[in-house]
């Protein structure tokens, strides 16, 4: 007699679109863009930023990229983790990391007003003015990748870390 139970997971559903085929120019001058953005800042804070705004968009395969180049990176699952609920973790990050964080969610959920100045001036004391203008388009180019990735219903699961830089 067995111990070992067999889980049956529900079937992977199919992306609406892929829509990088169907627009690739498009989908090309968002991986100059990424390239980008990206210069500059921290790997970690830039891993953290992008999985922070996946996480608030329910961009799935945003997630599971960032996370797998997260940890590929030697990013711990802990921070990871608690990334969810920073609020009541602080203790896992800098103060840097959570200024951008913070900035993070100010940029990415504009349906609750403009990034209020007490958190654009936090970010501001951790961040050199160039590094801060990268941090913002860091923010910027993440949540345009999660808004063509949660529109198409991309599929997460299959990326392999590295696969896109």
């Amino acid at each position: 007699m067995s111990t070992e139970e067999t889980v049956e997971y529900v079937p992977e559903h199919a992306p609406r679109m892929h829509w990088a085929q169907l627009a690739p120019d498009v989908y090309k001058a968002m991986i100059r863009l990424d390239a980008a953005a990206r210069q500059g800042l921290d790997p970690t804070l830039y891993e953290l930023v992008k999985i922070r705004a996946s996480q608030i968009n329910h961009c799935a395969l945003c997630l599971d990229m960032h996370t797998k180049d997260a940890l590929a990176a030697g990013e711990s699952v802990q921070r990871i983790v608690q990334l969810s609920a920073w609020e009541e973790s602080k203790h896992f990050y800098t103060a840097k990391e959570l200024a951008a964080i913070e900035l993070t969610e100010a940029i990415t959920v504009l349906t609750e007003g403009f990034v209020p100045d007490d958190v654009y001036e936090k970010a501001a004391k951790h961040f050199e003015e160039a590094e801060l203008a990268q941090l913002i388009a860091a923010i910027t180019v993440i949540n345009a990748w999660n808004r063509f990735g949660v529109t198409t219903r991309a599929v997460p699961g299959h990326y392999q870390p590295g696969q896109h830089k």
